[in-house]
């Protein structure tokens, strides 16, 4: 199963007229005409209204919110409202309120407050789930089902203890092989009764916090046993959801989200979806970054962006808003890489509680004549305008990004090295200069099919799971690059390091040979130079990690200039095959980066047009024998390019011919329907 069925890209997003009288439903449809809103998600947090008690169930609301939407001819995602348990059901059964890191039993309150593993809560989630779809199935506004909301946190409860042990087992088997892989005869650790084993949390293995633990693989198995279990009791929804219907069924994600392996997800998932709230201060590339890592989820099918703010977020310190065009200019980058919605939080501000202030499409007076509603409103006329051109259409990428959750788990809870060196950071890192390069990137696991690429990316790629040594060296067999770095093939699957030279099975490919590995404070950086043969000098900085190397057939085009590895290799390229393998023995800054990025893809002729231009985003999609080329324009000032494609712009109707001049203003953006 796939994508709802729509007829254009929809447009709208979260409603909650149900906190409001239903005279406030008037004005705000007359809103939506106005704004050109198609769809809306309602239901997110409404357990407490659709069950008031645990013997009784009341859909009233809900019908006049699905009957309202459908007269007014608006589609609707349709939620089931379990993100938040409501007070009655605390109450009732204590045991669906989580135990945190500490081992405190929380009370009743905020959201995301139910234990996964609680069998009251799995229980009556998935009774409500059932009981709205067999109400709801049949109704002519829902076309896709939301389950849940922004799933995410961890329990310790002892309800979650027994179903680890239970995990554990089905995962390892036995003791012996549990052991072996937790290497546990270290400090007397060696279990002999599966009851012997706790959640690691400040009670047992942990110090310091979440990332310091004695015996790293129990906690990697704890976030592996997490993604699992909180992945139940979603199923467990759409089971019951499937026992009425039929349409597809999705929950929001929050891409690069640490707690949740979203690869485990993906085959669960009938299309993805994901909130996009970017962190302060974040590279716009890292909202392209999440855009195509939720794309991969699902091979590259197109996804839904569920959720992102007007104007302002209500969760930060500080919020400012989105300038003129930033709202835009974002949700067509959304669409460039693959979304096939754009929906909003929220269509009108809540009056009270933590979001009275997050943004929203409509503000408390519920104004039409605000920048905010104006620019949506706008937004509404081009999608319009758009139609059903741009559904289903897919992104011909040559260039892949590897993204682990089981490698940056790993990385970040291990003692030893540096505390400072961020799996995410690097990954952000290497996406940056494959965006700013103008390269068309699918982010996808390692586990993914890699022979429709010519160049993977795969920075901090600290586990080695499987056959993914022997899929890289066949990349570059047969004329790709493979470009990795310092902290990669040092583990297996189990955690344990390699019996053998860093970077382990990488050895071969990379041509080298890590004899040991520099640790220094995060304020303190190295000059490297770089250089190709026969080309000019570039000296960048590097912190925190630098392997110590050993050329053992590989070449070296960077080197360090201080201590007692001054001289030897910082960035290296081994011919292997057809093609070759690069290692970088440190964290490069974004100029480093960006240069050793730039080398690689020149081999391949996969610099973008663009590439010259800074903040000029560019990349393609492609549906029914049509290429759409998107280019965004995220400096803060006007740029102008000689077209390297001629077509129509699909947003102005204007013709653009091969080597026309193109001008974008700040915010800019062109969809050009390529000829």
């Amino acid at each position: 199963m796939s994508l709802p069925v729509m007829s254009k890209i929809p447009f709208g997003g979260d409603y909650n007229p149900e906190q409001w009288d239903e005279g406030v439903w008037d004005a705000d449809y007359r809103a939506f005409d106005l704004a050109g809103i198609d769809l809306l998600t309602v239901g997110v947090f409404t357990w407490a209204l659709t069950q008031p008690d645990e013997e009784t169930y009341d859909f009233g609301t809900l019908q006049r919110i699905l009957d309202r939407a459908h007269a007014e001819g608006r589609k609707v995602c349709l939620a089931t409202g379990t993100a938040a348990v409501p007070p009655w059901l605390a109450q009732r059964h204590p045991d669906v309120c989580r135990t945190d890191f500490e081992g405190r039993r929380h009370l009743f309150g905020v959201r995301h407050n139910a234990c996964a593993s609680s069998p009251d809560y799995r229980r009556l989630a998935a009774a409500v789930a059932g009981r709205i779809a067999e109400r709801f199935a049949d109704h002519p506004a829902v076309v896709a089902w939301h389950i849940n909301n922004e799933y995410g946190g961890l329990c310790y409860c002892e309800n979650c203890a027994a179903e680890f042990r239970l995990w554990l087992q089905a995962r390892y088997g036995t003791l012996d092989r549990l052991n072996d892989a937790w290497n546990t005869t270290f400090w007397s650790h060696r279990f002999s009764d599966w009851e012997q084993i706790v959640p690691p949390n400040m009670l047992s293995e942990h110090w310091r916090g979440p990332n310091h633990t004695a015996f790293q693989g129990i906690t990697l198995d704890y976030h592996r046993f997490n993604t699992d279990n909180i992945l139940r009791t979603f199923l467990e929804e759409k089971d019951a959801i499937r026992a009425h219907s039929d349409l597809p069924a999705t929950t929001n994600m929050m891409a690069i989200y640490r707690h949740l392996d979203y690869h485990r997800w993906a085959p669960h998932l009938d299309f993805a979806s994901w909130d996009n709230y970017p962190t302060d201060g974040s590279p716009v590339s890292r909202m392209a970054l999440s855009h195509s890592l939720m794309r991969g989820l699902k091979d590259g099918q197109p996804f839904w962006l569920m959720e992102q703010t007007p104007t302002m977020t209500a969760t930060r310190d500080f919020n400012p808003v989105k300038r003129p065009g930033v709202m835009r200019l974002w949700s067509w980058q959304a669409v460039a890489h693959g979304s096939d919605s754009v929906l909003f939080f929220q269509m009108r501000h809540s009056k009270g509680a933590s979001e009275k202030y997050h943004g929203a499409i409509l503000n408390h007076a519920g104004r039409t004549d605000t920048r905010a509603f104006l620019e949506v409103a706008a937004l509404g006329a081009e999608l319009e305008t758009v139609g059903d051109r741009l559904l289903n259409a897919r992104t011909p990428a040559r260039v892949a990004l590897l993204f682990d959750w089981d490698s940056w788990w790993a990385l970040e809870i291990s003692d030893g090295f540096s505390r400072a060196a961020k799996y995410e950071a690097q990954v952000v890192s290497y996406y940056e200069a494959l965006w700013q390069a103008g390269a068309v990137v699918d982010v996808v696991p390692v586990t993914a099919d890699l022979s429709a690429y010519d160049v993977v990316v795969a920075p901090f790629l600290h586990m080695l799971k499987g056959d993914t040594a022997t899929r890289l060296e066949d990349v570059a067999r047969r004329g790709g690059t493979v470009l990795t770095t310092v902290m990669s093939g040092r583990v297996d699957e189990d955690d344990n390091a390699f019996l053998m030279d860093v970077p382990g099975p990488l050895g071969d490919l990379t041509g080298i040979r890590v004899d040991e590995t520099d640790s220094l404070p995060p304020d303190h950086s190295q000059p490297v130079v770089l250089a190709m043969p026969g080309g000019a000098e570039r000296t960048v900085a590097a912190s925190h990690l630098f392997d110590v190397v050993q050329l053992r057939g590989a070449t070296a085009v960077g080197a360090y200039t201080e201590d007692f590895y001054a001289g030897t290799s910082a960035v290296t390229r081994n011919a292997f095959g057809e093609g070759e393998g690069w290692y970088v023995a440190t964290c490069l800054d974004q100029d480093g980066v960006d240069w050793v990025v730039r080398r690689v893809l020149e081999r391949h002729g996969l610099v973008g047009p663009f590439a010259d231009v800074r903040d000029l985003e560019h990349t393609t999609r492609e549906v029914d024998g049509r290429r759409y080329e998107f280019v965004l324009n995220h400096a803060a000032v006007p740029v102008a390019v000689d077209s390297p494609f001629a077509g129509v712009d699909i947003l102005t109707g204007r013709t653009i011919g091969e080597g026309d001049a193109l001008e974008l203003g700040p915010a800019d953006v062109l969809v050009v329907e390529a000829r």
